[in-house]
């Protein structure tokens, strides 16, 4: 595993603290981290809540990174509640494709951190409703 991966690891890990909030949130019980294109990391954290407002780590993460001005994904990785590493869900592949809809097939998501196995969003949706180059159009 090379080194990039090692550094987002560590700093998805240093902000996954599991914790109820109040009865009705909780969070942190995954935690994230997203490479800019710049090579800054962005973290974000799970937050769970009993009606349809929470949001996935990824996203938390991605939207930090919106917020900090940067928009183009060059790496995305989860640590799950377990400490295994997995693909982002539905909603955040959604958000990716439609944040670079001409170059999200080469965004690299960690599969597995611990049989340093890793894929691409193209490899998870390759037959995605925004095809490449159909922003262009």
């Amino acid at each position: 595993m090379d080194e990039i991966w090692r550094e987002m690891y560590d700093a998805a890990k240093a902000v996954r603290r599991e914790r109820r909030v109040s009865d009705y949130v909780t969070c942190g019980e995954v935690s994230a981290a997203i490479r800019s294109r710049s090579g800054r990391i962005y973290t974000g954290i799970c937050v769970d809540t009993c009606s349809t407002l929470g949001i996935c780590a990824e996203r938390n993460a991605i939207f930090n990174m919106l917020t900090s001005g940067e928009q183009e994904i060059e790496r995305v990785l989860a640590i799950l509640p377990d400490g295994s590493s997995g693909a982002p869900c539905g909603a955040c592949r959604e958000l990716m494709v439609q944040l670079m809809p001409d170059d999200y097939s080469s965004i690299r998501i960690m599969m597995d951190m611990e049989a340093d196995r890793e894929t691409t969003l193209g490899e998870l949706t390759p037959e995605w409703w925004i095809q490449p180059g159909a922003a262009k159009k």
